[in-house]
């Protein structure tokens, strides 16, 4: 008697035992799913069709958001990496300087050549797991970039709108004589 198609898979070693059984019991579910002499019909074609394309637009969202949220961890890890490498070790100093996180505020101390750069904007204060941690401007704005929570203090000089009324003046070179009368 001739063997059928699955005994000549398994004896060529294609498929193996395990794999053989997962689809026959495949096809038996695909042959309990529609009773004897039924076919679909176009409306539930379409309603089968319509499920599948919503759990693949669910399955895509989900992945999507796991995506997401995987990157959000490799940013806090690459700015957790970016402040430790080019932390500047806070000295204990007497000169306590104070600055706001989270609309609290905190106080750390600090020796007087690092708090005149804080106070200059040379330096920036991250917040690491609620340690407090010194480091230069330039990579504050990087940090800033990735996620600007990490960053409590930096300050930028803002200029005022007559500072900035004063730099585009086209009259600043002319000096109005004291003796004009208006």
């Amino acid at each position: 008697m001739a063997k059928s198609l699955q005994e000549q898979l398994m004896g060529s070693g294609l498929i193996d035992k395990k794999k053989a059984k997962t689809i026959q019991k495949e096809k038996r579910i695909q042959r309990k799913q529609l009773p004897k002499g039924h076919s679909l019909d176009e409306k539930e074609k379409e309603y089968l069709e319509k499920l599948k394309q919503e759990k693949i637009e669910k399955d895509k969202a989900l992945n999507k958001k796991r995506e997401d949220e995987l990157e959000k961890k490799a940013l806090k890890a690459q700015v957790k990496q970016l402040i430790k490498t080019n932390e500047i070790k806070r000295l204990s100093g007497e000169i306590a300087f104070q600055f706001t996180d989270n609309k609290k505020i905190k106080r750390i101390y600090v020796v007087q050549e690092q708090y005149d750069h804080l106070v200059r904007g040379l330096l920036a204060v991250a917040n690491i797991s609620e340690d407090y941690l010194l480091i230069p401007k330039a990579v504050a704005k990087k940090v800033i970039e990735r996620d600007a929570e990490a960053i409590c203090y930096l300050y930028e000089k803002q200029m005022t709108q007559e500072q900035e009324l004063e730099e585009d003046d086209p009259y600043k070179g002319f000096e109005i004589p004291d003796d004009l009368m208006w």
